[in-house]
C-alpha cells in the first residue's frame, strides 16, 4: 500500500474509534512519526493531507526540516517526541514548533531560554512516566493520586515549568507499556487523563493535549481521550 492508502486507512481507524467514544474526529490530531523516513516520503505523507511530523532524533529532524519546509505545499507542524538531551535544547528550539518529550525542570529551563533568545514561544508537552517503568523518560507519575509526596513533586515542578518564559504548556504526553495487555494500557491512559484534569483544574490552566497511543494502540488512546497520536508504522511501513 502507498503512504497516501495507509494515511487514508489510519484515518478510517480515528473515525472508527471516534465513534465508539462518542467524539468527533476533528478532535484528534494526527502527529505522524518520520523517523529514518526520506524527505521524498514526508512530502508524499504531507501531499496525502497530514500537517504534523514528529521526530525522535534532534539531529535527524534539523537536517530534514528545512528541505521539507522548503518544498511542502503547506505549513508543517515539526513536534519533537524523543528524548532530548539539555545540550541539544538549541538546536530543539530553533528547529521544532513543540516538544512533547519535556522530561525534566533542567531541559525546560534549556528551552526557555534559548526559545527567549530567539524571540518565540515554543509549545510544550509535559512527558509523564505514569506506568513506572524504569526504562521510561519522563517526570515520576507512577502512582500519583496515591503517593502524596509522588504528587507534591509533580505539582511543584508542573508549576516551575509552567512559569518558564516563552515555554507555552499546553498538555502531557506518555507512552503505555510496550506488548501490554489492553487494561493495563487503558489504566496506563485513563491516569494520564485524570492527572490532566487535575492539574488543570489546580493550576486554572486549559491544558488541552493528551499525547498518547502510537501504531499499537492508537485507537485504545483515542477511547480513553488522546487529542494527539503519534503514528510511524501504519503510515510509513516498518523501518529499516
Amino acid at each position: 500500500m502507498s503512504i497516501r492508502d495507509n494515511v487514508k486507512r489510519v484515518q478510517d481507524c480515528i473515525a472508527a474509534s471516534c465513534a465508539r467514544a462518542d467524539r468527533d474526529p476533528s478532535s484528534i490530531t494526527l502527529v505522524a512519526v518520520s523517523k529514518l523516513k526520506t524527505v521524498a516520503e514526508i512530502l508524499e505523507a504531507a501531499d496525502a493531507g497530514l500537517q504534523h511530523f514528529g521526530e525522535n532524533r534532534v539531529e535527524e529532524g534539523v537536517e530534514k526540516i528545512p528541505q521539507v519546509n522548503e518544498s511542502a505545499r503547506g505549513k508543517i507542524t515539526w513536534h519533537m517526541v524523543g528524548h532530548v538531551q539539555s545540550r541539544k535544547a538549541k538546536q530543539v528550539v530553533q528547529g521544532f514548533d513543540i516538544v512533547q518529550s519535556v522530561d525534566s525542570l533542567k531541559l525546560a529551563k534549556r528551552l526557555s531560554r534559548f526559545a527567549l533568545e530567539n524571540d518565540r514561544v515554543l509549545g510544550a508537552h509535559l512527558e509523564i512516566n505514569i506506568s513506572g517503568e524504569a526504562s521510561k523518560y519522563g517526570l515520576a507519575g507512577y502512582n500519583w493520586y496515591r503517593d502524596n509526596s509522588v504528587k507534591a513533586d509533580l505539582w511543584r515542578q508542573a508549576s516551575e515549568i509552567a512559569a518558564l518564559p516563552n515555554l507555552e504548556v499546553r498538555g502531557l504526553m506518555t507512552m503505555a507499556p510496550y506488548g501490554a495487555e489492553e487494561k493495563t494500557i487503558r489504566r496506563v491512559f485513563a491516569n494520564l487523563r485524570d492527572l490532566r484534569d487535575a492539574l488543570a483544574r489546580d493550576f486554572a490552566a486549559p491544558l488541552p493535549e493528551l499525547s498518547m497511543g502510537m501504531t499499537d494502540d492508537y485507537e485504545i488512546a483515542i477511547e480513553e481521550g488522546a487529542t494527539m497520536i503519534r503514528i510511524g508504522r501504519a503510515l510509513f511501513g516498518e523501518r529499516v
